[in-house]
């Protein structure tokens, strides 16, 4: 291989690493909603120079998840309770609309698949580790959703989640009630399996719903409280 492209590689292979690191310690929230990302500091943290982390940077910038300053730096965004509601409601028009397709092409193998994230939802709800289950929940309706075999609003939800998950992080989880979530998935499930189109939107439409309801509630607590101790 020419050392040029060999390098090219590398480099490519380095910056991908630092993006996912970035995105670990959004999820996680590391990194958290109003924040300056001192690259510097990412860059030892990741055990890499400064110049992958830029490119990963200006690749999350690109996706909405940080923004970048002139001669400042990069930033995340602060809580804004008026985008989780504008997400929300537009994961409930991809969801929805998605649900008909899905179910046209419903076949054993599809049931099958949608069976095993709800199982694998279920039993993440019964153990501790919180990001988990909200991996496993997030997994859950990808599932649905790439059932359908519309790849781009697919992908739009996909993005929708970094935007909820990644943006706000442990804001969103700690306010996210999972023992409602496990009822809803067990229903829709059925609803779905048993071919009963008109009960699935009814219990998908209330379960997004539900979920948006009670996130804001928590995100608007936290605000106050955080108004409160003057931060």
């Amino acid at each position: 291989m020419p050392p040029q492209k060999a390098k090219k590689m590398s480099d490519a292979g380095h910056t991908h690493k630092a993006y996912q690191g970035i995105r670990h310690m959004l999820f996680h929230n590391e990194i958290v909603p109003g924040q300056k990302i001192a690259y510097r500091d990412l860059a030892e943290r990741l055990g890499m120079s400064q110049t992958p982390v830029i490119q990963a940077l200006k690749w999350l910038e690109f996706q909405g998840l940080v923004r970048h300053e002139r001669h400042r730096g990069y930033y995340t965004e602060p809580i804004s309770i008026q985008e989780v509601e504008e997400i929300y409601d537009f994961r409930e028009q991809i969801e929805l609309a998605l649900l008909p397709q899905t179910m046209a092409r419903l076949d054993d193998t599809a049931v099958k698949k949608l069976e095993e994230a709800l199982n694998a939802h279920l039993k993440a709800s019964r153990e501790i580790y919180l990001y988990g289950r909200l991996l496993k929940d997030m997994e859950f309706h990808l599932t649905l959703a790439g059932l359908s075999g519309n790849r781009v609003q697919h992908q739009t939800l996909r993005l929708l989640f970094d935007l909820l998950y990644l943006k706000y992080g442990g804001n969103i989880l700690f306010s996210t009630s999972m023992d409602k979530a496990d009822t809803a998935h067990k229903e829709l499930f059925g609803h779905i399996r048993n071919n009963q189109l008109n009960d699935a939107k009814t219990v998908l439409s209330g379960h997004i719903n539900s979920v948006k309801n009670h996130v804001l509630s928590g995100l608007e607590r936290l605000m106050k409280e955080k108004y409160r101790a003057g931060f």
